[in-house]
C-alpha cells in the first residue's frame, strides 16, 4: 500500500507544478500577432477593403519623407490616406484586417499610430473585432476603441491598447474614414496580439496527471 501512497503524492504534486504552469502561461499570454509591416503588399494573412466611393488607393508602405516607423526601417509601418478615394474626392472606408487569430478568454490588441499633422485636416481610425474567418464588413460590429476625430490624432508615436474576451477564431480591424476632404495621412506600426491561451504541453501534462491520479485512487481502494 505504501508505494501507492507514494506515487499519489507524487502525482498530486505534479498536478500541482502543471496546474501553476498553466495558470502561468495564461497570465503571461501568448503573441499570437506580432507584426511590423516591414513589406506592407506581402503581408502573410491579412486581408484589405476598400470600400470608399469611389475606391481609390489601399493600404500602402508607410513614406519616410513624412515621418520615419515607430520601429525597424525607416518605411517600415503601414499608411493610408486621402487618395483611399479615387483622386482625394468622395467617401473614405478603407480596412486593413489582421490574419484569422486563435484566441482563448481575455485578448489584448497593442499597436502604434500617429499622423502627418497639418492644419485643417481631421483624420479618424477605428479599431473593430469579429468573430470568425470571414472578411464581412457587417460582421466587424464590436467596436474597440477611435483614434482622432474630434479628440485629434496624434502627431507623435503613440501606443493604444484594447482588449476583447472571445474563444476561437476572431480578427480585428483597422478602418480609415471619412470624408476624403477632411482627411490627410496616418501610419500604424508594430502591432501586437496577446491572448491567454496556456502552454499545450502544460495541458497534457495536467490531463495526464489527472489520469494516473484517478487509476492510482482505485487502486489504492483494492
Amino acid at each position: 500500500m505504501k508505494p501507492v501512497k507514494i506515487l499519489l503524492a507524487a502525482v498530486a504534486a505534479s498536478l500541482s507544478l502543471a496546474a501553476l504552469g498553466a495558470s502561468g502561461a495564461r497570465a503571461a499570454g501568448v503573441e499570437v500577432l506580432n507584426e511590423g509591416f516591414d513589406d506592407v503588399a506581402g503581408l502573410d494573412g491579412w486581408a484589405q477593403v476598400n470600400n470608399s466611393v469611389p475606391a481609390g488607393n489601399g493600404w500602402f508602405q508607410g513614406n519616410e519623407a513624412l515621418f520615419p516607423a515607430q520601429a525597424g526601417a525607416p518605411d517600415a509601418y503601414a499608411a493610408v490616406n486621402f487618395l483611399s478615394a479615387a483622386n482625394g474626392s468622395g467617401t473614405v472606408d478603407n480596412w486593413l484586417i489582421t490574419p484569422v487569430l486563435d484566441l482563448s478568454g481575455t485578448t489584448t490588441l497593442r499597436f502604434y499610430t500617429r499622423h502627418d499633422a497639418q492644419p485643417g485636416f481631421n483624420d479618424l481610425l477605428e479599431v473593430r473585432y469579429a468573430s470568425g474567418t470571414g472578411t464581412d464588413m457587417a460582421d466587424f460590429t464590436t467596436l474597440l476603441t477611435t483614434v482622432g476625430g474630434a479628440a485629434g490624432y496624434p502627431t507623435d508615436w503613440q501606443r493604444f491598447t484594447a482588449t476583447v474576451t472571445d474563444n476561437g477564431s476572431g480578427r480585428f480591424a483597422f478602418r480609415y474614414l471619412g470624408p476624403a476632404d477632411t482627411l490627410n495621412y496616418v501610419g500604424l506600426d508594430t502591432v501586437s496580439v496577446v491572448t491567454a491561451v496556456p502552454e499545450p504541453a502544460r495541458w497534457m501534462m495536467l490531463a495526464l496527471g489527472l489520469g494516473m491520479f484517478s487509476l492510482l485512487r482505485r487502486q489504492s481502494r483494492l
